[in-house]
């Protein structure tokens, strides 16, 4: 007979409905971490000496790619910042799983670099990463800046801003890829009202480059500032096919405000030869975009498009470490990285606006990359993932790796 399961140790299944997942496996979150540490190449030889990097926004997205790309590749010491839900009545949130991964990861490495579960926007959560900045490394010499939030409260005001994803001006009308609840595809049309005025600044005030600035300016205060200090935030352009709802909507002028910041930032920094800068990012399945309305669609197309040659956030995240390492990174005319020169060339848009006009239910299939857009998804609550058993019992209420120890 096998011994009883803990109360806590169950089969996970991916429930839910549309892009909303309720559950998150832990072993398919770790799996996934192992996965995108494969895809990082080992440093040549060791660094001369380990740079201290801090990373707000480390279990997701480009953030968690970036924070393991520069444990392996950079040999990276220092602090990553995620804001995740333990086990309770449900699985933990991925992000959870995956920082637990990545703490291994680093241990394996000899990386003193530790990881905080707390509301990075809080002036209480900079005061106490900043100590601990202090007491274990006496100064930072990375910022990358990854933070995709609902809502924001500025602790100083006790103001809550919510950010909202709309247009400007005018409704918008769009094509949206969506899945029936037995998994089945299919496109429906979706239009969304301008936001308010009040809206679209309350979206600048939870995604533009405020709480950014008010890093900088603590680490600033504090004399952590390395010689050659850099720091980044990530962004995105996007398509014109898509510009309507981002790059021209509410979360597009959030992102303007990020740009304008890093301006303001480089000035500042001067006085330790250091430099702000925005990373335009390609295309990436994240759960962000999946509430874009048009996006998931678009990227589907691009997928279709680009077929392998479609650039993983690992591959992406590798690149924008290469430009903050070098000695001048190539940047645009407006100052910004960009990674995203794959995804805009004229002959890949072409290409992705012709078969946007072409879809009908019965070319979906055949135009969009439905299985492997399906599969991103899922994966991101780990799901999917290769090498996974799924019928067998996990453990879900698992601890958040320790920070008071390297």
């Amino acid at each position: 007979m096998h011994p009883p399961l803990a109360q806590s140790e169950r089969v996970v299944s991916p429930t839910g409905r549309g892009y909303l997942l309720l559950e998150s496996h832990p072993a398919g979150c770790a799996r996934s971490v192992e996965l995108m540490r494969a895809e990082v190449p080992a440093p040549e030889k060791p660094p001369a000496r380990r740079p201290t990097a801090l990373v707000i926004g480390s279990s997701a997205g480009y953030g968690l790619a970036s924070t393991i790309a520069g444990l392996v590749r950079y040999g990276i010491d220092g602090v990553g910042i995620g804001f995740e839900r333990p086990a309770g009545h449900r699985s933990a949130t991925a992000g959870w799983y995956r920082t637990i991964a990545t703490r291994a990861i680093a241990r394996e490495l000899g990386s003193d670099f530790s990881f905080r579960n707390a509301d990075a926007f809080a002036d209480t959560t900079k005061t106490e990463t900043l100590d601990l900045l202090a007491e274990r490394f006496g100064g930072v010499d990375y910022l990358i800046y990854s933070v995709a939030a609902p809502r924001r409260t500025d602790p100083r005001s006790g103001t809550t801003y919510h950010s909202v994803l709309k247009p400007l001006g005018t409704p918008y009308t769009t094509r949206n890829l969506e899945f029936a609840d037995d998994g089945a595809a299919y496109v429906r049309e979706v239009t969304v009202d301008p936001a308010t005025a009040a809206a679209t600044a309350a979206t600048v005030r939870v995604m533009g480059g405020e709480d950014w600035s008010r890093w900088v300016t603590a680490l600033a205060e504090r004399g952590l500032l390395r010689d050659g200090f850099r720091t980044v935030a990530l962004s995105y352009i996007g398509s014109p096919l898509t510009s309507a709802i981002y790059r021209e909507g509410t979360i597009g002028a959030a992102k303007a405000d990020l740009e304008s910041t890093a301006v303001a930032l480089t000035e500042r920094l001067a006085a330790v030869g250091g430099a702000a800068y925005t990373s335009v990012n390609g295309a990436a399945i994240t759960q962000a975009l999946t509430a874009i309305p048009g996006i998931p669609l678009y990227v589907s197309l691009l997928r279709g498009v680009l077929g392998d040659r479609f650039p993983s956030p690992m591959e992406q995240s590798l690149e924008l470490w290469n430009q903050l390492t070098a000695h001048r990174p190539d940047v645009d005319e407006a100052g910004r990285v960009r990674l995203d020169r794959w995804e805009l060339s004229a002959p890949v848009q072409a290409a992705v606006a012709e078969r946007w006009r072409s879809i009908t239910p019965e070319t979906l299939t055949e135009l969009a990359d439905i299985p492997w857009f399906r599969t991103q998804f899922r994966s991101l609550y780990g799901f999917d993932v290769p090498g996974v058993d799924y019928a067998a019992p996990v453990e879900t209420d698992l601890p958040w790796p320790d920070s008071s120890t390297p």
